[in-house]
């Protein structure tokens, strides 16, 4: 806003005339009306002094030599810094296209020569007051802004708090009950196959002591497939074991991605908090019946503990991660992979689906983790908004808008990082956080304790 806030006396008007006489008649005129004046013979003197000193209302002749005033005008719109600047005409020129061109280029008044003094002091206060009255208008509209970035920040915020409140009580809740009967079973898995191990032996050991059993056992071991029964159990308990260590190793992910009773700031280790998040999400990595599998390529990096919020970070990675999962599905249906078009492009042919996570530590210590996906990508036009809250590229229903909005808080405002993205249509989209190794102590909140 460019805008000369002094007290009205000293209101700076440049006035632009070829001829000496009317410069001389405006400047005394309105240098007697308390204005601060400036004059200009031509075109070029005007931009220059507009350049120098911003005036607060220009005059402007029409007819000058070389630069006439409709080209002047245009300059001086063009400028950034002289756009918002009020030019009035004044000219003898008094037909109506004259005017109507003088409004055209972005002039806000037109006054006709010859001139009356009182109307030209009236025009140029009234222009002065519409001006102070734009810029008031202004910085409340600014500060209506900024407050409802405010407003939506604190909202994003108290949905995020109030959203790992609800997961960390879910997810502990889930991990005791679920715990509680898979460690029964898991336990007692050991016993079950040593008691059944023991009782083949006794079916062995009746087999070898008695070769020639009953027609009635006979018919019992065909009915049952007795030989089947005895190969299949061992493979019926490795089976068991292994799922109960899948779920196991679920329970431990969960507890481990919530970390409900770690509230505070620790050092952990980032690739740790990566594998749980992946261990979250294989149901949405692997095969579907209208893509391949998602391939997970990891480019870890030697990484040392990090400072930080873990269960937020681990928010941030199943944001992201979630979102580069949604542009490789969205990007199935545009690329024919699979369904009702495989027979129009062979599954051989489709090109794998694949999320790459690299992380490094950089000369700045700091940790860089890159999630890149080879999705459909992202708009330049849409890129600038993407952390903005409640803005989303998804289709209606299936975002909020919320999760990149949470992720640069969770970065830029509590872990003092950055988090950009970086993508090209048609070649996929790329997330990169970077954070400190380790947090600086906050200054502000020292001073206010001591």
């Amino acid at each position: 806003m460019h805008f000369n806030q002094t007290n009205h006396q000293k209101r700076n008007i440049l006035v632009v005339d070829d001829t000496p006489d009317n410069l001389r008649l405006l400047s005394a005129m309105l240098t007697a009306q308390g204005f601060e004046v400036r004059k200009a013979l031509n075109g070029k003197m005007a931009l220059t002094a507009c350049q120098m000193v911003l005036p607060d209302v220009i005059l402007l002749d029409i007819n000058m030599p070389g630069m006439d005033g409709y080209q002047v005008c245009q300059q001086l719109k063009a400028d950034d810094k002289t756009s918002e600047v009020p030019v009035i005409f004044i000219s003898a020129l008094d037909d109506v296209v004259d005017k109507v061109k003088a409004f055209d280029v972005g002039g806000v008044d037109y006054i006709a020569k010859p001139f009356h003094g009182a109307e030209v002091v009236l025009r140029i206060e009234n222009q002065i007051n519409l001006r102070l009255l734009q810029v008031k208008l202004q910085e409340k509209n600014f500060l209506l802004q900024e407050a409802l970035d405010n407003l939506k920040a604190s909202q994003v915020q108290q949905i995020q708090n109030e959203k790992m409140v609800a997961l960390g009580q879910l997810v502990a809740g889930l991990a005791h009950e679920i715990n509680n009967p898979i460690s029964f079973i898991y336990g007692n898995l050991q016993y079950a196959g040593q008691y059944v191990e023991d009782l083949v032996n006794i079916i062995e050991v009746y087999q070898q002591e008695y070769p020639k059993p009953t027609p009635k056992i006979q018919q019992i071991a065909k009915d049952l497939d007795l030989n089947f029964i005895i190969k299949d159990l061992q493979n019926l308990i490795g089976a068991m074991y292994r799922g109960s260590d899948r779920i196991r190793e679920i329970v431990l992910a969960l507890q481990h991605f919530s970390r409900h009773d770690e509230a505070e700031m620790k050092r952990v280790n980032i690739h740790e908090d990566i594998e749980n998040t992946l261990v979250m999400l294989q149901h949405r990595l692997r095969e579907a019946a209208d893509r391949p599998a998602i391939v997970v390529v990891k480019d870890y990096g030697n990484l040392p503990l990090v400072t930080c919020y873990a269960s937020e970070l681990n928010q941030v990675f199943m944001h992201l991660l979630n979102n580069a999962i949604d542009a490789i599905e969205e990007g199935v249906g545009s690329r024919e992979w699979g369904g009702s078009n495989q027979s129009s492009t062979p599954y051989s042919l489709i090109p794998t689906p694949q999320i790459r996570i690299h992380t490094e530590v950089t000369d700045l210590n700091i940790v860089k983790i890159a999630i890149a996906d080879n999705g459909l990508g992202i708009e330049e036009s849409l890129r600038s908004r993407l952390f903005d809250p409640f803005f989303t590229t998804k289709p209606v229903g299936k975002g909020s808008g919320l999760g990149l909005s949470i992720s640069y808080q969770i970065i830029v405002q509590k872990h003092r990082g950055n988090i950009s993205c970086n993508s090209s249509v048609g070649k996929g989209a790329e997330f990169v956080i970077e954070i400190p190794i380790e947090q600086q102590p906050d200054i502000s909140l020292q001073f206010s304790k001591s």
